[in-house]
């Protein structure tokens, strides 16, 4: 079983964190990563195009931006909350109606996280509704893994980004 996945948004946004990986991101700047996970040996750490059975993205011009690399029988977790950083960003309206005719599921995983009492918790939202698609790790492997990751930082933080994983799970 395998699951190559992209994880996409801008600096400052959690993707390193979400991929658990450490890295040079320019805040506001386009910040990608692609995760391979598979029971069977990989060779290569790069997905190829239409090779991705995911897209997961922070913010939904950038999930766009990837859709070359999405399979046929791929979906897009997006958050549907733009986030405005350069001056030609395209029209929101034509953006969403795109997003639309494409499997993709979007929330608004900012306000989530707000609601949640973890405004800096979007990421772990937005992980938490992509967590059935993923399939090879099950929810509770992510809970594991979320709580493993931010353990360094104390308890309320797990509990906070666990809270927010539960959301996002919830509203998948």
């Amino acid at each position: 079983m395998k699951k190559d996945i992209i994880l996409c948004g801008v600096g400052g946004q959690g993707i390193l964190s979400i991929a658990t990986m450490h890295g040079m991101s320019q805040r506001g700047g386009d910040v990608q990563s692609n995760l391979r996970l598979s029971t069977e040996p990989i060779y290569s750490d790069l997905i190829a195009e239409a090779g991705a059975d995911l897209i997961i993205s922070m913010e939904p011009m950038e999930s766009m931006r990837y859709l070359a690399y999405l399979s046929k029988e791929g979906k897009i977790v997006t958050s549907s909350k733009p986030f405005v950083n350069i001056p030609n960003y395209p029209d929101e309206a034509a953006l969403q109606q795109e997003l639309d005719t494409l499997p993709s599921i979007k929330l608004d995983i900012e306000t989530v996280s707000k609601d949640c009492g973890n405004p800096r918790g979007a990421n772990m939202v937005l992980l938490g509704m992509a967590a059935p698609y993923i399939g090879i790790l099950s929810v509770e492997n992510l809970r594991e893994a979320i709580a493993t990751v931010f353990s360094r930082k104390g308890e309320q933080v797990v509990e906070a980004n666990l809270k927010a994983f539960d959301a996002g799970v919830k509203n998948s």
